[in-house]
């Protein structure tokens, strides 16, 4: 299969994929059974693009869209609770024009930063399979090549990590918050994915949130 040579026929592939029929099936059960505050929109419920300045600096690896945030939006990290912390931490440390992202159409853009995820179609109970993630590897393999001047990668969570590290045969690092390490030309950055269960818990903290966009400016 021919890759795509750019990231605007990289991301027009995404959308149409359906290599993975759970996930195809379920975006769409989703986007069909709405909670209250959310009866009168339409959803996105197709496999999500990735989004930001192409000629970025830092790529920002998530897990997967939000049901009803990406998966509605049409953004990654758009219109939940993570989503809120990414854009206010990334507007307070230079990469993005303001501290909110509510709906693709909000007038949110980033600045030197790339935001891409491991799974591109949402995934039930935020759990996808083995097969799904190796599914949609190569799209974030292809990212890894065509955005050549990227010097800081972060990665939100455990499976952004490891996922990671398996199409850049990295082996034997560890995943901890605020780990770093370097990698040919790049340097890799670990640090919990801001979810409602991890932020509401005390898990991560805005300190040690912010810490991590902190050191990625200093660093590039």
């Amino acid at each position: 299969m021919q890759k795509p040579k750019s990231i605007i026929s990289q991301n027009q592939k995404i959308i149409k994929c359906k290599k993975c029929k759970r996930l195809s099936s379920y975006i769409i059960q989703v986007s069909k059974k709405k909670p209250k505050r959310f009866s009168d929109q339409k959803y996105w419920a197709r496999p999500l693009p990735s989004f930001g300045d192409v000629n970025a600096k830092v790529l920002i690896v998530g897990l997967a869209p939000a049901a009803h945030g990406g998966n509605r939006t049409g953004r990654m990290f758009t219109g939940d609770s993570s989503g809120d912390w990414v854009a206010k931490v990334l507007y307070y440390n230079g990469f993005s024009n303001k501290p909110t992202s509510t709906h693709s159409n909000d007038g949110f853009h980033l600045i030197d930063a790339y935001i891409t995820a491991v799974l591109r179609c949402a995934p039930p109970q935020n759990k996808p399979l083995p097969s799904e993630l190796e599914n949609c590897s190569d799209y974030l393999k292809n990212e890894l090549e065509l955005l050549q001047n990227v010097k800081v990668i972060v990665c939100l969570g455990r499976i952004a990590f490891f996922r990671i590290c398996k199409i850049l045969q990295i082996k034997g690092e560890r995943f901890s918050h605020g780990h770093s390490f370097k990698n040919n030309e790049r340097i890799i950055i670990c640090s919990y994915h801001p979810s409602r269960q991890n932020t509401q818990t005390g898990r991560l903290t805005w300190k040690q949130w912010n810490f991590i966009f902190k050191k990625t400016r200093e660093l590039i």
